[in-house]
């Protein structure tokens, strides 16, 4: 194979697990700490997956307090959906990581 073919890997070729959807899909979003990630992280899921669950939502700060952590496990439908997801997170300008 040539180093400009492209061709998508199998679980077998990776050592991956590969996703069957739909699938309980957790999302951690790291972000500084602002009392506005919260809502804005659980809007953009909300708008893409469906209702959000308050039990499917967790939050944790860091240490010192700077940042913070909030963890959806949403309803996967797709790789579409996900980088539809991580996409609209990350253009929030707020967000410094999506896991």
């Amino acid at each position: 194979m040539n180093r400009f073919t492209k061709t998508e890997s199998t679980e077998a070729e990776t050592g991956k697990p590969q996703l069957e959807f739909p699938c309980e899909y957790p999302i951690k979003v790291i972000g500084v700490a602002d009392q506005n990630l919260r809502q804005c992280v659980i809007d953009i899921m909300r708008a893409n997956a469906g209702d959000i669950d308050e039990s499917q939502i967790t939050e944790r700060a860091s240490s010192e307090g700077r940042f913070v952590s909030v963890t959806v496990v949403i309803t996967a439908t797709g790789k579409p959906q996900l980088d539809t997801i991580f996409a609209q997170l990350k253009a929030t300008g707020i967000v410094k990581m999506v896991l």
